[in-house]
């Protein structure tokens, strides 16, 4: 048995050009794997906004969750990391599809391996103008306060706040430009500073990178399922390998 890895979906984004068959795409990935799957962890982003309020959930994604319903019922288990733009959810995934939901970073054994998971966002950067927004976002006051928008009103400025914020990003060309401009693979060299992991696995970045350190830990960036249709797989022994379907 398998255990899967994957982030960055953001089903329902206003740039994909075909909304449906993004997620039929990962849908058709999800069933291609669930005969060799203990366990499927979806690193954030998933969902290019999500947002529940007490009585109402984002129109869309019958597939996807439908599909994450079949998946646990068939006894995978299902973890969702929230990330940056799916951080408020509220017992619907986990009530209504079996997820199994982690705010924080992670540290489990997976495998015989010890792995740090994290979505990745908040993680060594020194950009103060995106902490200071996700500090918002994760605020409980402010998220109460949301919700006093109507969810029509409410999710199309998610929506649209989303959209901005990824063409913002595509702008300036997510790549990878070594060790010491990634701050990712800097906050796992500080880590390992104090205590060991044999993987650190994040999404966030939008960038695919499998990269060794001196300690002998592995760095893995799970790249997305937007664009590159990445994912990273971890076989009963331990070993990872980051791919791509075809």
């Amino acid at each position: 048995m398998k255990t899967y890895f994957l982030a960055d979906a953001h089903l329902g984004s206003r740039i994909v050009e075909n909304p449906r068959e993004h997620e039929r795409k990962l849908v058709a990935f999800l069933d291609s794997i669930k005969h060799d799957a203990a366990a499927i962890y979806f690193l954030g982003d998933m969902f290019d906004f999500w947002f529940e309020y007490k009585m109402v959930v984002p129109k869309g994604f019958t597939r996807f969750l439908g599909k994450l319903g079949e998946l646990s019922d068939m006894g995978i288990e299902l973890h969702y990391f929230t990330g940056n733009h799916d951080i408020w959810t509220f017992g619907y995934l986990e009530t209504e599809v079996g997820m199994q939901i982690h705010r924080e970073p992670e540290i489990m054994e997976i495998c015989g391996k010890k792995c740090f998971l994290a979505h990745g966002d908040g993680l060594y950067t020194d950009d103060r103008k995106f902490m200071f927004i996700r500090k918002l976002f994760h605020s409980p006051v402010c998220q109460k306060l949301f919700r006093l928008f109507s969810p029509r009103l409410g999710v199309q400025f998610g929506l649209w706040w989303s959209e901005k914020s990824r063409r913002k990003v595509l702008a300036h060309e997510n790549r990878y430009e070594g060790e010491q401009n990634e701050w990712l693979v800097r906050y796992a060299k500080f880590r390992e500073q104090t205590e060991h992991f044999d993987y650190y696995i994040f999404g966030h970045r939008h960038i695919m990178l499998d990269l060794q350190l001196a300690t002998r830990s592995r760095v893995v960036i799970l790249g997305d399922f937007i664009s590159l249709f990445s994912y990273a797989v971890m076989d009963e022994d331990g070993q990872l390998v980051l791919e791509t379907i075809a």
